[in-house]
């Protein structure tokens, strides 16, 4: 039996689209943990961290369509490089700024200003669309990417973290500018994976998210970051109340490597359902593993019940990416991507307040609680919308979109 994945880095300029996509996608991973970790350091002030790298994070989800619909109209080698100028410039101000004590009013200025640095996910997936839509490598290729992107937010947050406390508080930050100039400069070479400007077709000034099933999807996959982000921190709470908070590592740890594990495998199959039952199937999956981690008397079984619970996520990622390709037109898929890319980012930050209180009002299992009620509103918006993306997808499958 042929090996996908050796058949798809065999194609003339994957590998280099791997290697500069590993190192384009740090940043993203490691910028927003940066923040909170320099200016703690720096000030002692959580609220403070986290409010301006709540402050980034929201920016970066609301401008980074508006840049990736600018891609779609311009082409990645036209727009790439002046918005990352401009991002990395307010992001060094901001360091500057937190170094010098600025006031808190213009570090917040100067979080939305760096909230324009685009959003490489989407444009590494981009990509990926150009060379094999319509094609099975597609499927494979979006695992692999999925798998990569688990990866950068293993190893990105923990070397942030590290620099800044090993070095300078300003070291974390600092790196992960220096990775985003590397990165995008590697990516941008890559010239032989480039999408194509689609030209003579009408350009809508309205949102992707007026595509039909768009907003299905993204919210569906708001829910499924609210699920993520409130594991996240119900974890870490109950690792602290069983006595050994330096479990929550490898608590964390297990729930990633079964989305790795599952991903990977997932994109050596070959699925004949249609893609849309295989979408309903996931959040399924997932909605119904979500009510694992309640169950756990101990870290040990935690450790397991996660590891199970992990396995949908990156499968069902596969299957939302490879759906958005379907949908969405090319002319202005990099947008639609990005939006897919928000709805999860805004998911994960969301998770991680509605689990902090519910734990500060009802104890640290509880916490598990918001990925289940998430878990049950995403079925729900699946089944809702399931019928305009079966249409949908029926419709522009025969457009060959």
């Amino acid at each position: 039996m042929a090996n996908p994945y050796r058949e798809l880095i065999n194609t003339p300029g994957v590998m280099g689209l791997v290697i500069a996509s590993s190192i384009a996608r740090l940043p993203q991973a490691m910028i927003g943990i940066g923040i909170i970790t320099m200016l703690v350091q720096q000030t002692g002030l959580y609220w403070l961290a986290g409010s301006v790298a709540g402050t980034f994070t929201l920016a970066n989800a609301l401008i980074g369509p508006q840049v990736s619909k600018l891609v779609d109209m311009r082409g990645q080698r036209r727009v790439l490089p002046f918005v990352t100028a401009f991002s990395i410039g307010m992001l060094l101000a901001l360091i500057i700024a937190v170094y010098m004590r600025a006031p808190a009013t213009l570090l917040f200025i100067l979080a939305v200003l760096a909230g324009t640095m685009p959003s490489m996910p989407a444009m590494i997936r981009a990509r990926w669309t150009q060379l094999f839509r319509g094609k099975p490598q597609l499927h494979t290729a979006f695992s692999l990417d999925t798998v990569l992107t688990e990866l950068a937010f293993i190893i990105g947050p923990p070397l942030a973290i590290g620099l800044s406390v090993s070095f300078f508080a300003e070291a974390g930050p600092l790196v992960a500018v220096l990775l985003l100039v590397v990165g995008v400069t590697a990516f941008l070479m890559q010239r032989q994976t480039e999408p194509k400007v689609v030209l003579g077709i009408k350009r809508s000034a309205n949102s992707t998210l007026l595509i039909p099933g768009v907003r299905t999807i993204v919210l569906a996959l708001l829910a499924m970051g609210v699920i993520g982000g409130s594991v996240d921190v119900a974890v870490v709470a109950f690792a602290n109340a069983q006595g050994w908070p330096a479990s929550a590592s490898f608590i964390l740890a297990a729930y990633a490597l079964g989305s790795m594990i599952a991903g990977l495998t997932f994109g050596a199959l070959r699925i004949a359902l249609p893609i849309e039952k295989q979408f309903f199937s996931g959040v399924l999956i997932t909605a119904a593993t979500a009510v694992l981690p309640i169950l756990s008397p101990d870290v040990y079984i935690l450790s397991g019940m996660l590891f199970v619970a992990g396995m949908s996520f990156a499968p069902t990622m596969v299957v939302v990416m490879n759906l958005g390709t379907i949908i969405v037109p090319p002319s202005r898929i990099t947008e639609g991507l990005t939006w897919m890319t928000t709805g999860i980012s805004i998911g994960v930050a969301l998770g991680g307040v509605l689990a902090g209180l519910v734990i500060d009002a009802y104890g640290a299992q509880a916490g598990f609680g918001v990925a289940i009620v998430a878990g049950v509103s995403m079925v729900v918006i699946v089944l809702l919308g399931l019928r305009t993306l079966r249409a949908t997808s029926a419709v522009c499958a025969e457009l060959n979109f």
